[in-house]
């Protein structure tokens, strides 16, 4: 198939260092080109990519210091797709709104996969006047708040197999990753390890927005012998960062529409300890890849007894439902289904 992924232009595909859409993205559009098909990716000129790549930016928005208009070089993108659509098969969208206004206009079938949460109060409206345009979620709980949208699959997140490898003797000592906001509750997992007596290390970003809650709220935390903030890391060094914890922390206060970082978790074998939110329970198999807990004492309790996990299984689990080629098949069945919807339609 010729198909077209188009990204976000926030950061590079894949990113430098933190960045769960232009990874999954990456991941995608790698397994697609290794699979036999023809990918043109759409997104910023310092990705690298083994798809023909449209750079429409000269490197990714957030780390250019020029601070360029996220919007002006998104509608950019949007006409650049449009005037290229008659070239594909089939366009897959991975940049939230912009283009739901103008895929009705496009005889080339297309398909938008929203990445992040869809209970905010505007997007309500906005999926209800977009309602037939086909979708995918990442997973069932995100597609809870919009039950009218044309969803045509849920196809949870995959990584490459080689990306991460299995680590059977872990070290003394949690992982926390990914971002230090209100919502992630880096502080309960401060808690969760000091009540256990295990060392906790934190490799996270604070983003702009959320420097005054950081500073606040869990920089007074860091100053104990338990915790180690070490900032941002990137693939390379997750690897062996999760791989290497006891478990991974999560205990999550939002509704997390997938949550990349269980399934990076899983392939290196390190269980998963995680709130019920979201799409926790759709990921995280309870007993079995880690424990999805309900509050603070049945985390600290479940944390206690993480040893009960069987770290193989943890990555035989990830290796049958969340490696890159199983979630490329799954997009792939999405994109016949709409091929092949299109031609009578196109014919008749």
């Amino acid at each position: 198939m010729k198909i077209a992924q188009v990204a976000p232009l926030y950061e590079s595909v894949p990113p430098r260092a933190y960045g769960g859409t232009e990874r999954v993205v990456s991941y995608l559009t790698e397994t697609l080109v290794e699979m036999g098909h023809d990918v043109t990716l759409f997104a910023s000129g310092d990705s690298v990519t083994m798809a023909d790549l449209v750079a429409v930016v000269p490197m990714g928005l957030r780390l250019d210091k020029r601070k360029p208009d996220p919007l002006v070089w998104h509608t950019i993108m949007m006409d650049m797709v449009l005037k290229e659509a008659s070239d594909f098969d089939i366009i897959h969208f991975h940049t939230d709104v912009l283009q739901l206004s103008l895929v009705g206009q496009c005889r080339t079938p297309c398909v938008s996969t929203p990445h992040g949460r869809l209970d905010l109060p505007d997007l309500k409206p906005l999926f209800q006047r977009f309602g037939n345009h086909p979708m995918t979620s990442i997973s069932n709980s995100q597609r809870v708040p919009a039950p009218w949208v044309n969803w045509r699959a849920t196809v949870h997140h995959g990584l490459p197999l080689g990306l991460y490898s299995l680590h059977l003797e872990p070290q003394d000592y949690f992982a926390f990753v990914g971002r230090i906001s209100p919502e992630k509750r880096c502080d309960r997992a401060i808690e969760i390890a000091k009540a256990c007596g295990v060392p906790l290390r934190i490799a996270a970003k604070v983003d702009p927005a959320d420097q005054a809650y950081f500073e606040s709220t869990i920089e007074p935390l860091l100053n104990d012998a338990l915790v180690t903030y070490v900032g941002e890391i990137g693939d390379h060094e997750k690897n062996d960062f999760i791989g290497n914890a006891r478990a991974l922390l999560m205990p999550i206060d939002w509704p997390e529409p997938f949550g990349l970082v269980m399934i990076e978790a899983m392939a290196c074998g390190t269980p998963v300890i995680a709130y019920r939110h979201g799409s926790v329970p759709e990921i995280v198999d309870h007993g079995i890849t880690g424990f999805v807990v309900e509050n603070q004492e049945d985390a600290i309790a479940m944390a206690k007894n993480i040893d009960r996990i069987d770290r193989r299984r943890c990555r035989q689990e990830f290796e049958q439902r969340f490696a890159a080629p199983v979630m490329a098949r799954h997009y792939l069945d999405v994109y016949r289904e709409l091929v092949n919807t299109r031609a009578p339609a196109q014919a008749a």
